[in-house]
């Protein structure tokens, strides 16, 4: 059944992440926490998980002619040296601040699109 449950979940992870964009990861770390996860590698896990969905989701997008690479090219390397950073302060961050810090990033995602 645990299986069948991360199935599930991991649709609609793939779902919210292809449509919304890196909107996936505010949906899958609380459903990879629901598995006991701590709260570091739940984090850590989910970048895991999204990191192939997001390629395909970008592939998709390329084919279909929705985005041209030429528009994501200035933001690959700054991301790219974001993630390195990240990944080192995530080990940094004492959990109980990664709990606020990611329950602000909720709250200001769900207001902002709330009131759009």
């Amino acid at each position: 059944m645990k299986k069948f449950i991360a199935a599930v979940f991991g649709i609609l992870v793939g779902v919210i992440n292809g449509t919304v964009g890196a909107g996936g990861g505010l949906v899958a770390i609380p459903l990879i926490k629901k598995f006991d996860t701590p709260q570091k590698a739940a984090h850590s896990t989910a970048v895991a998980v999204l990191m192939p969905i997001s390629a395909v989701s970008a592939i998709s997008y390329l084919r279909a002619g929705h985005i041209a690479f030429s528009d994501a090219a200035p933001f690959i390397l700054p991301s790219v040296i974001g993630a390195v950073l990240g990944t080192y302060l995530l080990k940094k961050i004492p959990t109980a601040w990664l709990k606020k810090i990611f329950s602000v990033f909720m709250i200001y995602a769900g207001v902002r699109l709330f009131l759009k």
